[in-house]
């Protein structure tokens, strides 16, 4: 069994026959497609994929620094002024 991640499902052939409702539900937050009772997708909203990507991006920002802060080099000290 497959978990469905979203709390708003459709159908494929939902999708294909009135795809503005589908779009419009998805304005707040994930919709699965489904196919045959399993998940095909998630349809997304603009908003929601901006911040996902913007969050993927600082956890990647986060792994840099720390590896940086672990890589055995003296740290330096700066002010908020120097920068």
């Amino acid at each position: 069994m497959q978990n469905i991640l979203a709390s708003k499902a459709v159908g494929i052939s939902e999708l294909k026959a009135n795809p503005a409702a589908v779009l419009s539900a998805a304005e707040f937050e994930p919709v699965a497609i489904l196919n045959r009772n399993k998940p095909v997708g998630y349809l997304i909203s603009p908003s929601v994929w901006e911040a996902l990507a913007d969050h993927l991006e600082d956890i990647e920002l986060v792994a840099i620094a720390n590896s940086r802060l672990h890589d055995g080099k003296p740290l330096i000290e700066v002010s908020l002024d120097e920068l």
